[in-house]
């Protein structure tokens, strides 16, 4: 016979939206339990570099206690950015002088912190949902692919992309943006690809043209994350074998034919296997009926590309707006979950459209003079 555990606040996905959310709820004196449906915090690497916004990544950080510590991971002179045109030359460029808004800092050191501010016990590992259903009087029930169950008084959604908890309150769907990712490293460039290297430069690298480009930075070990991006149909990724990283890397480099030689070596050479990544987003505007007893934050909420720069700073902002609303109204789930999402659904979609406008200006034909333009401006 299948048991029940009873948490009065369950968050599902320990992302880093649903660790905000628990951590600022522990901050105002309140237990959350969190079920993520990785085995454990080091599953898999949590790689890439976050740059978090002052006006909400970094309050979430403040709201969690944590801004001191978040200084004391900040990847120095990783604001640097350097545009780059399809020949290579150099269109902009902009040093980190320590002045900018929006450090970086590597996605893996900013998990950790979060991760060990909770309180033992606080996350249930190896927990992937399989069903979530409404009990009545704003009471839910959830389902693990285990076999277990829990029933929660408070169900939070932190659980992505394709959130299992996402169908009780809409039925969105996400959808392919028209943009797919092949992700690739390069590792100890400075010794084994300085052309690479130098290209790059230390900071965020952005090469566009022909409705495709090149989007690197340097990670905080040196190395080099390259986020090769195409506009092609959704199904242009299919027929590669990814697991042959010679064929994935000529299928890929057919789409730079006449770039210039260093940039096609940020595929030519990267080390270990290329990752493909559709990019999907939820629509513009997405929102629901206030639906007793559950929410979203996050991706789940309103996933978006990337070409804002927001989802993580939000998902954190979320998660923190979450928790003070539920401090601030201990007695009444309703009103805490009422206020939340009245700020909820206009942030998330200003951002989201501000996100869909920068792929639209990313992957325009004249996306290089755009960008140039944009970066000349905010200068």
């Amino acid at each position: 016979m299948t048991t029940s555990t009873h948490h009065p606040i369950a968050i599902i996905g320990a992302g880093l939206g649903g660790l905000t959310a628990a951590r600022v709820l522990q901050v105002n004196g309140i237990e959350a339990a969190l079920f993520e449906l990785e085995p454990s915090a080091e599953t898999r690497v949590q790689g890439g570099m976050l740059d978090i916004h002052e006006e909400n990544g970094q309050q979430a950080l403040r709201a969690a206690g944590l801004y001191d510590e978040f200084r004391a991971i900040i990847h120095e002179g990783g604001e640097a950015m350097r545009l780059v045109a399809p020949d290579g030359g150099v269109r902009v460029e902009q040093a980190d002088d320590g002045s900018g808004g929006r450090p970086e800092v590597d996605r893996g050191d900013l998990r950790e912190l979060l991760l060990k501010s909770l309180s033992d016990g606080s996350i249930h590992w190896g927990k992937k949902v399989t069903g979530a259903r409404a009990l009545g009087d704003g009471r839910h029930e959830v389902t693990f692919a285990d076999g277990s169950t829990i029933t929660t008084d408070l169900l939070i959604g932190a659980d992505g992309a394709w959130s299992r908890i996402r169908p009780l309150v809409s039925d969105a769907l996400p959808t392919y943006t028209g943009i797919s990712f092949v992700e690739s490293d390069l590792l100890e460039p400075a010794v084994r690809h300085p052309r690479s290297a130098a290209l790059v430069g230390g900071g965020m690298f952005i090469c566009l043209g022909d409705q495709r480009g090149f989007l690197a930075h340097r990670e905080t070990d040196g190395s080099v994350h390259v986020y090769t991006a195409l506009k092609v149909d959704e199904d242009w990724l299919s027929p590669i074998d990814f697991t042959d990283s010679a064929s994935a890397k000529k299928a890929v480099l057919s789409q730079f034919e006449g770039w210039d030689e260093g940039l096609r070596e940020l595929v030519a050479d990267a080390d270990g296997s290329l990752v493909p990544r559709r990019i999907h987003a939820l629509p513009v505007g997405h929102r629901w009926e206030r639906t007793p007893g559950v929410t979203l934050l996050g991706d789940a909420a309103h996933l978006m590309s990337p070409f804002a720069g927001e989802g993580a700073n939000l998902a954190m902002f979320d998660g923190a707006e979450l928790g003070q609303a539920i401090a601030a109204h201990r007695n009444d789930t309703e009103a805490a979950l009422t206020a939340y999402e009245d700020a909820l659904f206009p942030r998330g979609e200003a951002s989201a459209a501000d996100s869909a406008e920068g792929l639209e200006n990313m992957f325009a034909v004249d996306a290089l003079e755009r960008m140039v333009e944009f970066f000349s401006t905010i200068r």
